[in-house]
């Protein structure tokens, strides 16, 4: 049995994604080299929902396209086949990428391995001028030297946790949540088992 402690509400989500996507018009002075690109399968749902801000607030579409790292991950065979990948298929022809500055976006950014393939995806389409990346919630826990340039939250959190990211888009409700389990309960001996005898 798990239970789940909600971390960040729709309103919270709502107000940190305004506060991404004016983050990123601060960090583009020359806003037509910008291009988003999100990541299957919810952080390509909050790109768009950042696409429409950032569209706004520049008063200029902004383009938008979407990777599936599927198969450019590096850990495929220690994955298993109990997480054998979903294809969603890549959206970014017609997408202008050489020499712009491309923002990565993701729900969560933990070991590094899914940004690792998808700027991998990325330059199989194209030569960008930079990469950045934008994520929702940085959970810790690095395997590569990777980090974010845009975070909604910085939220630690034990390996054996499970982060939940919810978009009314896909799960009719917005929130993120930590998942946690139980420790096992230590075994105790049965009355078959043997018993340590006194020290003499």
């Amino acid at each position: 049995m798990s239970f789940e402690t909600t971390v960040l509400d729709g309103s919270d989500m709502t107000r940190t994604l305004a506060r991404i996507a004016h983050e990123i018009v601060e960090g583009h002075p020359d806003p037509s080299t910008l291009v988003l690109v999100g990541i299957h399968t919810r952080g390509a749902v909050l790109a768009r929902r950042l696409q429409e801000r950032l569209s706004a607030l520049l008063d200029h579409p902004v383009p938008l396209g979407d990777i599936d790292i599927a198969f450019y991950r590096d850990d495929l065979e220690t994955r298993g086949t109990a997480a054998d990948p979903v294809i969603h298929g890549t959206h970014l022809d017609g997408i202008p990428l050489e020499g712009r500055s491309v923002v990565l976006i993701d729900d969560v950014l933990f070991t590094g391995r899914t940004i690792r393939a998808a700027i991998e995806a990325i330059f199989d389409y194209g030569r960008p001028g930079r990469v950045q990346l934008a994520v929702l919630i940085d959970r810790g826990h690095r395997e590569l030297p990777i980090r974010a340039d845009y975070v909604g939250k910085n939220l630690p959190t034990s390996v054996a946790e499970r982060v939940n990211v919810r978009v009314s888009e896909l799960d009719d409700r917005d929130e993120v949540a930590i998942e946690r389990r139980p420790a096992p309960r230590p075994t105790e001996p049965t009355d078959d088992a043997p018993r340590r005898r006194p020290a003499a």
